[in-house]
């Protein structure tokens, strides 16, 4: 083969290693696991899987979004393993949550997860406090009111923000209870730190500074921007 078939092939498979590298750093893939002992609100412990994946769009440099989330434990006094998902949003471009807390009362587990950004808060009906509670309840996860979560579930209890990175900080897949309050006594936000049960001024907590946005033929807009809803007929007719 003569040198410069040679060195056609290689700039070929340089061009072919660089495309291919810049796509993945565009739209990104990738995901861990691992696992929490996570305390609950009588003393007790129960051990949690955790799953991320992260996918999507983002900036050069960035990691992308979580994609996919799952979280599974077993149900104490039970043979029963329990599973919540969060699933890519397409109108969001990611998943939805952050999980907060998990914890048993009565032998029905609840699920407390914080919106994962401002559309995910406008998505979710701009809760105040920013919380979006589920109960397990015949056999799936269901979303009930903040008041019907039991008074005695009062703190958060899992790692909360950006659990992936903060699982390679520690260098560890068991991530244990202590290690886990170290994390929530280090947050500065009061919703981040305990469960709150009354609204909150708005300039109080950070989710609640969102810009107010409706979803509109799969964009979200201000509500009474009729130029947007104008454009968007045009371009769908």
């Amino acid at each position: 083969m003569s040198d410069r078939r040679v060195l056609l092939r290689l700039l070929t498979t340089i061009c072919l290693v660089m495309t291919l590298g810049v796509s993945m750093s565009v739209y990104g893939f990738g995901g861990d696991s691992w696992k929490e002992e996570v305390l609950l609100h009588d003393g007790s412990k129960i051990i949690v899987e955790r799953t991320v994946e992260r996918g999507g769009r983002h900036e050069i440099g960035q990691r992308p979004p979580y994609k996919e989330q799952r979280l599974s434990f077993g149900l104490p006094g039970t043979d029963r393993i329990i599973t919540w998902e969060d699933h890519y949003s397409q109108d969001l471009g990611q998943a939805n949550f952050l999980p907060m807390a998990l914890d048993i009362s009565s032998g029905t587990p609840y699920l407390v997860a914080y919106p994962m950004g401002c559309l995910s808060y406008n998505k979710w009906g701009r809760p105040n406090p920013p919380y979006v509670v589920f109960q397990y309840q015949s056999k799936e996860w269901k979303r009930i009111r903040l008041e019907e979560l039991p008074a005695e579930i009062k703190a958060p209890n899992v790692i909360f923000s950006m659990p992936d990175i903060k699982v390679e900080e520690f260098g560890k897949r068991f991530i244990t209870a202590e290690m886990i309050k170290g994390l929530i006594d280090s947050y500065q936000q009061p919703e981040f730190k305990t469960i709150l049960r009354e609204p909150v001024k708005p300039k109080s907590l950070g989710s609640t500074n969102c810009e107010d946005r409706v979803l509109y033929k799969g964009h979200w807009i201000l509500p009474n921007d009729s130029i947007a809803r104008e454009f968007l007929d045009r371009q769908t007719k």
